[in-house]
C-alpha cells in the first residue's frame, strides 16, 4: 500500500542564544496507509518533535536541516500556507495528551465538531451537525445529540478523549497522530479509547503515528515500532521482532525496567538504565546512548558513526549498534527474577482500619437549602503491616486519594476508625496531632513539584523536618541529611540545588528522603511514579523495595498501575465508588476467583506483549455518581456478568477464602488445588 508518512534521513536543528543544537538526527521510517507505527523513548529523546515535524507546526528556531519529509507523497517543505491550512485538520489530524488543550471551554461540543467540516469544504450546517452526531456514535458515547449540547467540562476524561478522536475523524484523514492519548486516564476508559482506536483504524483506513512511553499501550495498537533515543532512531522493526527479539542496549534496557502485571509473584528486581540523557549526546559523533552503555567499547562506539544495521532475520528490523552480538549474547541472561514472596499475615499491624466512612455535603444550587451527599468513602476496612506494602487500586474517583487523606489527616473522617497503636486517627486532624504522631506518618505525592518549595535547596527541605519533627540542631541534622541523602542513593552535590535544577527521578527521591527523614512509620505515597519515564520509575522502585527491606517501615501505595502493584505489593485492595469490594494477599488476588471489577481491571491492564490480544473484559458506560444512594452492589450498572434483580436491590455478600475476601452475589469458586496462598490458612480479619 502506499506510504501515507514518510521520513527520509531527516535532520532537524534548534538555533538559540547558546547556538544551533541538533535536535533529531537522520531518521528514516514510513507508514503506509492503514498501518501504524509507535514512537518511544524517554522524556526528551525527540518524539513530540517528530509529530510537530510531521504537521510542518514546529516552535520557532527550529528548522528541517535535512532529509524531506513527505504526506501522501507531497513534501511539506514545498507547501504554501493556504495548502498547508488545507492539509492540516483535513488530510492530517493530531491528538494530544490532554483533551482540553483541543477544545475551547466556551463552546459546545457540537458547536467545535461542526466546526471541522465547515472549515474543510462543507458549506451546510444541517449537513455538519449530522456528520458531527453520526461521528459522536463511531466514538460510542451515548445520547449523540444531547452530547452535542454539552460543554466540555461536563464531561469525564474518557469523553473527553472520544470527543476529541471523533473531531480529529470528522474530515476523515490519511494521516492520524496520536502524542501520548492515553496518559491521563484509568486503565479501564484506556482499554476502551484503545480498542476504539484499533476499529476506527480498519473502518477509515487511516495510517497512525502512535507516540508513547507506554510499551504496552504500543504493542496493543501498533504494526511497527521506532525507538527513539537524543534524536535517533536507534532500532526499528515489526512490533513482533523487536519486542521479541530486542537487539539495542536501550531497547533492553526499557523492557527490562517494566514491571510486568504476568509476574510470578513480588520480589522480580528491576533493571533501570544507568545514568541519565545528556544534551551533550545528541551531538556526539558515535553512539549517542554509548555513556550509558554497559556494551560499550570505545573503537567501534565512540570513534566512529553507527549506521542502522540489520539486527535478525526480519527484513525490517534494523538497529543502531556496533556490537549487536555481544549485546544478544548478554541478554540471554539479563533477567533475574527472585522467588515470588508470600504476604507474611503474622507481621506486625501497624494501621488498622475499621468501618471507615467519609461524607461531603453540598449546598442547594445558588445557594438553596437543598443538601446532597457526596460518599467519598463508605465502610472500609483493611490493615496496614509493617515492612509489607499495601496497595489501593481502582479508577479516578473510587475514593483512593480520600482514603490516603484521611489517614495521614488532611480531611477528618465521618465515622469508622483508623487506629496507629492506640492512637485514632480518624477525626484527628494533622494539626491537631502531636509532634510524635505526625511524624510517625508521612506521605510521599504524585508531583514533587507541587510540594518542595522552590525557593528552598533540597538541603532544607531535609533538614527542617528533622528539626520540626525530631528535634535535631543544626549539626545534628545536617549529619543526618547527608545520611538521607545516601539511603535514597543522590549525591551530596545535589544539596545545594534547588528543585528546579534537578530531574524528575531526583526530585522524587528528595521527597521520598523527605517523608523518611522522619523516622515514620508509615508511609503513604499517592501514584509515586505515574509521572517518571519507565527506567526512572524503574530506579524509584528498586529504591523503595530496598528501603522495606532494611527498615519495618509499612507503605500505602495508590496506583492505578496493576503492573506496578502486582511487582511491590503484599495486599491489595480494591475500590470502587468509594467500597472496597476486594481485599487480600497480592498473590490471591491476582488469582482466581476475582471480583468482577477486579477481573475487569486485569484483563485491560496493557501488557507489553504483542500477542497479549485484546482485553477479554472492556468496561462500558461511567462509574455512578459517588451522590448517588447505592441500594445494591455499587458495580451493578457496569458488571459484565451481573446475575440479576438482586444485584441491584441487596448489599451482596463478603465471601472469604481465608484472608482473601470479595463483595459480591456470585457464588464465587474457591481457589483452584495447587495456587493458594499460604496466608489463605489463617484466620479472617476482623
Amino acid at each position: 500500500m502506499a506510504d501515507v508518512l514518510v521520513f527520509d534521513k531527516v535532520s532537524i536543528d534548534y538555533r538559540g542564544k547558546a547556538g544551533v543544537q541538533r535536535i533529531l538526527n537522520d531518521v528514516s521510517f514510513s507508514i503506509p496507509a492503514g498501518g501504524s507505527m509507535g514512537l518511544v523513548g524517554e522524556s526528551g529523546c525527540g518524539k513530540s518533535t517528530v509529530a510537530l515535524a510531521a504537521m510542518r507546526y514546529l516552535p520557532r528556531g527550529m528548522t528541517v536541516a535535512e532529509g524531506r519529509i513527505s504526506v501522501e507523497g507531497r513534501d511539506t517543505a514545498g507547501l504554501s500556507d493556504a495548502e498547508l491550512r488545507r492539509v492540516r485538520g483535513n488530510r492530517v489530524a493530531m491528538i494530544y495528551q490532554d483533551p482540553m488543550s483541543s477544545l475551547n471551554p466556551v463552546m459546545t461540543v457540537g458547536e467545535q465538531l461542526m466546526e471541522v467540516p465547515l472549515l474543510h469544504g462543507v458549506t451546510d450546517r444541517a449537513v455538519a451537525f449530522q456528520r458531527a452526531v453520526a461521528m459522536l456514535g463511531e466514538v460510542r458515547l451515548p445520547d449523540a445529540e444531547a452530547m452535542m449540547a454539552r460543554y466540555p467540562h461536563q464531561l469525564s476524561g474518557g469523553q473527553q478523549q472520544r470527543v476529541v478522536i471523533a473531531m480529529a475523524l470528522m474530515a476523515e484523514p490519511a494521516l492520524l497522530i496520536m502524542d501520548e492519548p492515553t496518559t491521563g486516564l484509568d486503565v479501564t476508559i484506556e482499554a476502551a479509547i484503545l480498542e476504539l482506536v484499533r476499529e476506527l483504524r480498519s473502518k477509515f483506513g487511516a495510517a497512525i503515528l502512535f507516540i508513547s512511553h507506554n510499551l504496552g499501550t504500543v504493542a496493543r495498537i501498533c504494526d511497527r515500532i521506532g525507538v527513539l533515543y537524543a534524536g535517533r532512531l536507534v532500532e526499528t522493526g515489526d512490533i513482533r521482532s523487536v519486542f521479541h527479539r530486542p537487539a539495542h542496549p536501550y531497547t533492553h534496557g526499557l523492557l527490562s525496567a517494566l514491571p510486568r502485571i504476568d509476574a510470578r509473584g513480588k520480589g522480580a528486581r528491576l533493571h533501570p538504565i544507568e545514568g541519565t540523557l545528556a544534551a551533550a549526546d545528541r551531538a556526539r559523533p558515535g553512539c549517542a546512548f554509548s555513556p550509558r552503555c554497559p556494551h560499550m567499547a570505545p573503537a567501534e562506539c565512540v570513534e566512529r558513526s553507527v549506521p542502522m544495521v540489520p539486527a535478525s532475520p526480519a527484513a525490517d528490523h534494523l538497529a543502531r549498534c556496533a556490537r549487536l552480538e555481544a549485546v544478544r549474547k548478554a541478554s540471554q541472561a539479563a533477567w533475574r527474577a527472585r522467588p515470588p514472596a508470600e504476604a507474611e499475615v503474622d507481621a506486625p499491624i501497624l494501621l488498622d482500619v475499621r468501618h471507615l466512612t467519609k461524607n461531603y455535603e453540598l449546598g442547594g444550587r445558588f445557594g438553596g437549602r437543598a443538601k446532597r451527599v457526596v460518599r467519598a468513602l463508605s465502610d472500609a476496612n483493611f490493615q496496614a503491616r509493617a515492612g509489607q506494602t499495601l496497595a489501593i487500586v481502582g479508577e479516578s474517583g473510587c475514593g483512593k486519594s480520600t482514603l490516603a487523606k484521611t489517614i495521614s489527616g488532611l480531611i477528618p473522617a465521618s465515622a469508622g476508625e483508623a487506629r496507629l497503636g492506640d492512637a485514632d486517627l480518624a477525626q484527628l486532624p494533622v494539626d491537631k496531632r502531636p509532634r510524635d504522631l505526625r511524624r510517625r506518618i508521612q506521605m510521599v505525592f504524585q508531583n514533587p513539584d507541587s510540594t518542595l518549595n522552590p525557593s528552598h535547596s533540597v538541603e532544607f527541605a531535609l533538614a527542617r523536618p528533622l528539626k520540626v519533627l525530631r528535634g535535631m540542631g543544626s549539626g545534628e541534622a545536617k549529619r543526618e541529611v547527608a545520611r538521607l541523602m545516601e539511603q535514597v542513593q543522590l549525591p551530596p552535590d545535589l544539596l545545594r540545588r534547588m528543585p528546579h535544577q534537578l530531574s524528575g527521578g531526583q526530585r522524587q527521591r528528595v521527597a521520598i528522603a523527605r517523608a523518611l527523614a522522619g523516622e515514620p512509620d508509615l508511609v503513604v505515597a499517592d501514584e509515586p511514579v505515574s509521572a517518571l519515564d519507565v527506567s526512572v520509575q524503574a530506579a524509584i522502585l528498586n529504591l523503595l523495595s530496598d528501603l522495606l527491606e532494611r527498615s519495618h517501615v509499612g507503605l500505602i501505595v495508590i496506583s492505578h498501575d496493576l503492573a506496578l502493584v502486582r511487582h511491590m505489593a503484599d495486599w491489595v485492595a480494591v475500590m470502587y465508588l468509594g467500597r472496597i469490594v476486594e481485599y487480600g494477599p497480592a498473590d490471591a488476588v491476582f488469582r482466581p476467583p476475582y471480583h468482577p471489577y477486579t477481573e475487569a481491571l486485569l484483563a485491560a491492564a496493557p501488557k507489553p506483549d504483542p500477542d497479549a490480544g485484546a482485553p477479554t473484559v472492556v468496561l462500558g458506560g461511567a462509574m455512578p455518581s459517588s451522590t448517588q444512594a447505592i441500594v445494591g452492589c455499587p458495580f451493578a450498572s457496569r458488571c459484565p456478568r451481573k446475575i440479576g434483580a438482586i444485584c441491584d436491590t441487596e448489599t451482596p455478600p463478603v465471601r472469604r477464602f481465608g484472608v482473601h475476601s470479595i463483595a459480591c452475589h456470585i457464588d464465587l469458586p474457591p481457589p483452584a488445588a495447587g495456587i493458594r496462598s499460604q496466608a489463605d490458612a489463617a484466620a479472617p480479619p476482623p
